[in-house]
Parts: C-alpha cells; structure tokens; sequence
C-alpha cells in the first residue's frame, strides 16, 4: 500500500528491512546497542562486524556507558547494508501495565528516529514493527501508535519516503486497516 502525507510517500512492504534501499533503516535495538535477536541481530549480522564497533563506540562516548533509554534513537553508518545509515531505537516491552505511558514510549521511537533522520538530511527511511517481536508488543495497537506518529510527524517535516518493512502477511493486513483508518479520519478532520 502507497499513501501521500504532505508530498512524501508512506508505504507498507513485506520484506526484510536488511534489504531495503532507503538511505536509512531503523533498528529496534536493546539499549545495550550491543545487537541480539529478532530485527536487531538480522541487522548486526547483515552490516558487518564493523556496526557494533561503532555501537561500542556510541556506548563509551555518547551514552557514558549507560543504556539507551527507550524511545531515543542514535545513528550510525549502515556498513554492507544497502541503506547507508542504522538509526537506533529501543521499544518498550510489553507487560499489559502502564498502556499509555508504553504507547508514548513506541510513538517516540518513531518520531525521534525521523527526527535525527531530518536532522542529518535523510530523505528516505524503513522502519521495523518497533516492540512486536520479542518485546510483545500488541501488533495492533503497535500499528496505530506508529502510523499516528509517522503521519503527525510528515504533516509538519516531510521526508520524500518512508516505509513500514514488516515480517509478516499478517502483520500487513493489520498495519494496512490501520494505516486507512487513520488516513479517513484525518481527511474528516480535514473536511
């Protein structure tokens, strides 16, 4: 699915977020930034030996040795990847407590990754399902936080491309209904 928001182009893929070929791909990294499992190890494994030096680096210079706290987002080279950047951001786990609050958190992965994409004149991104993997996330729920945090963020500081890379059919079908719920009520709103 391909929508306009503000002159940039958001689409909905299935696929591998290794592999796509915007300038920039985000990574729902563990605050270690020390990679793991899920998108965060594909990532690690597709760019090279060479992207966790740099996250090492990060750790050490930019965070004085401490995590990165959920929701912020840090940058660095993409290596073998396609994409030329890895931005960083750590989701929230999913415990069923403290629902509003750990929808704030995943809606600021998205809008502090575009906003250091903006920031160093990214153009296109490719983002995971930020937290529905291994930090359980409610796929449903993750869609709307996300496309409500994408679609605010382009209304006032578009990109030229932004794509939702999912795992899977069904996590599409999901993201899908909810990117043309949102979609409706914004051009009521706007009516």
């Amino acid at each position: 699915m391909i929508a306009n928001v503000n002159g940039c182009v958001l689409e909905l893929v299935t696929g591998d977020i290794t592999r796509q070929e915007t300038e920039a791909i985000v990574n729902a990294a563990n605050g270690s930034l020390m990679g793991g499992g899920g998108v965060d190890g594909a990532i690690h494994r597709a760019a090279g030996p060479e992207l966790l030096e740099e996250c090492k680096k990060i750790r050490k210079e930019q965070l004085k040795g401490e995590f990165l706290p959920t929701g912020e987002a840090v940058i660095t080279k993409g290596y073998r990847l396609k994409a030329k950047y890895v931005i960083h951001t750590v989701g929230p786990i999913w415990d069923g407590r403290d629902r509003e609050w750990k929808m704030e958190q995943l809606a600021d992965c998205y809008r502090n990754s575009l906003k250091l994409a903006k920031e160093k004149g990214i153009k296109s991104i490719s983002f995971p399902s930020i937290s529905t993997g291994a930090y359980r996330f409610p796929v449903d729920l993750a869609a709307e936080v996300a496309l409500t945090a994408i679609v605010g963020f382009l209304r006032t500081d578009p990109l030229e491309k932004v794509v939702m890379t999912l795992f899977s059919k069904e996590d599409y079908q999901i993201y899908e209904r909810a990117l043309h719920k949102l979609l409706e009520e914004g051009s009521k709103e706007r009516a």
